[in-house]
């Protein structure tokens, strides 16, 4: 993904004189091609992340369109306060992009786990979270963050994720992309989920289960239209994201669907992502997956469990999700 966000921001620096590159003292191998072409664009601040977020600041308020780069939790939870009131609450065209997201770099621990920011992000005034799914939509949504006027948390992987997308499809700020047809159960992702989403497809597929994919993005402003459709159309939602289950994807879409109706949903609707209120461990990105229930077989055998174990529902029925019926 990052291969692809930097391809996709060189092109529209070649367009865009106000399109500047900041980054904490990383990204080398990647940023270089941009640093050599655009070097009174590019700025390498240093290991001072607060600081990149001051001096974009100070770049956004001349009227530039500022990226900032760093991974895991550098470029949110360490600069938090400069996110919130020098880019926020002057409303700045400052674009913040980590990569890394999740469990990229889940070897180095802890420390390098992003496994909160899109909880703290979507909190913040003015701030559009996007997280996209695969390169495809890695340059379509790096174009778009970089034309929407305000601040953006811009969300990648690492390197190396599959592409889903045969085709460029119509990438929109705020509006979910159906990856997959499917009329029994849709499947919410979110980030570097969605690969592991159309696996869990073909693994239902197996089982007769007919599934809907929607790439979920942007996590805000959510695409609470696309969320209200799959619950008349299909019987189970499932959100999947590498994330903790506190504040990221699927509280987004329980609080979409509450504050519709009233009820977090007239269908169940599962979670499956990290735990909040632990430590992860140190591992591979495959490897913490494997150990946090995130694969793709893992995912499909606990869906089959819980469809099993539940009456089919009925079409405007109050449905909880119960306590210990998420990963």
């Amino acid at each position: 993904m990052r291969t692809a966000f930097i391809e996709a921001l060189y092109e529209l620096a070649e367009q865009d004189r106000r399109i500047w590159l900041l980054t904490g003292d990383l990204g080398y191998s990647v940023l270089e091609r941009f640093a050599s072409h655009f070097p009174d664009r590019f700025v390498n601040v240093g290991v001072a992340e607060q600081n990149m977020m001051g001096v974009a600041t100070g770049l956004a308020l001349c009227g530039n369109v500022v990226f900032t780069y760093s991974i895991a939790n550098f470029p949110t939870i360490r600069c938090l306060e400069q996110i919130r009131n020098d880019v926020c609450y002057h409303n700045l065209n400052v674009k913040v992009v980590s990569v890394g997201g999740g469990l990229a770099y889940g070897s180095a621990g802890y420390t390098h786990h992003a496994v909160e920011d899109i909880a703290v992000m979507r909190t913040m005034p003015n701030m559009t979270v996007v997280a996209p799914g695969d390169p495809v939509e890695t340059v379509l949504a790096t174009r778009a963050v970089a034309s929407h006027h305000g601040p953006c948390y811009l969300r990648l992987g690492k390197a190396g994720e599959p592409t889903v997308h045969e085709s460029p499809p119509d990438f929109q700020i705020g509006k979910a992309l159906v990856v997959r047809q499917g009329r029994d159960i849709t499947l919410v992702s979110t980030g570097g989920m969605l690969n592991t989403a159309m696996e869990v497809a073909q693994l239902l597929n197996h089982d007769g289960i007919s599934a809907r994919i929607l790439s979920m993005h942007t996590v805000r402003p959510i695409d609470r239209k696309s969320l209200l459709l799959a619950m008349q159309e299909t019987n189970y939602l499932v959100c999947l994201e590498e994330h903790g289950i506190s504040g990221g994807l699927a509280s987004a879409v329980a609080e979409a669907l509450l504050l519709n109706s009233g009820f977090i949903s007239p269908i169940p609707l599962y979670q499956f992502g990290l735990a909040s209120d632990t430590y992860l461990s140190v591992g591979s990105q495959s490897y913490l997956h494997s150990i946090n229930g995130l694969t793709s077989k893992q995912i499909a055998e606990r869906i089959l469990a819980l469809m099993k174990n539940r009456h089919h529902p009925v079409k405007g029925e109050f449905n909880l999700m119960e306590k210990g019926e998420h990963t």
